[in-house]
């Protein structure tokens, strides 16, 4: 068996009822765009605006190189969910760019409301199914929660991951 099949059959222990994957669908890409855009709020240093073009600048922050790091870690473990995580992770950042434009609030304020509400969901999720979340027993399982997600969206589609 895989490393990846390993990891999702692990993860999917700890969400077995239908209310706490119905939960996890949601709040496990919430928890990961106000994570980013968290991330996106804090300045960058000046001297990268100098040297970034123009149309890149509104990318140029901590969420992204955490996007990057963590496509690294999705790609060691299956090519296609790699491939599924470059076009959520695509989105994620074009919707932050969207809301730090739109939204007028600060973007760390919208972001951090976003983290907590999705976070207080997912433990709603796991006080139900009676279950600790994964992470807590290792925390490569904040990682494994979007692959998980993806792992669904792919199995509904009908690809293989």
């Amino acid at each position: 068996m895989r490393k990846i099949d390993n990891l999702l059959a692990e993860y999917a222990v700890s969400h077995q009822t239908k209310l706490n994957i119905t939960i996890h669908y949601i709040c496990v890409p919430l928890i990961f765009f106000s994570l980013i855009g968290l991330l996106a709020s804090i300045p960058m240093p000046s001297e990268l605006q100098n040297i970034l073009p123009t149309f890149l600048l509104p990318y140029a922050h901590l969420g992204t190189l955490v996007i990057i790091f963590g496509l690294f870690y999705y790609y060691k473990l299956s090519k296609s969910l790699f491939v599924g995580m470059v076009f959520f992770s695509t989105i994620i950042l074009l919707t932050i760019n969207f809301v730090a434009l739109f939204v007028p609030a600060p973007l760390w304020l919208s972001m951090l409301l976003i983290f907590i509400v999705a976070w207080v969901g997912q433990f709603i999720g796991h006080n139900h199914e009676g279950k600790k979340p994964s992470f807590l027993k290792d925390l490569q399982f904040l990682m494994i929660g979007p692959a998980w997600t993806m792992s669904h969206f792919f199995e509904a589609l009908d690809i293989k991951f």
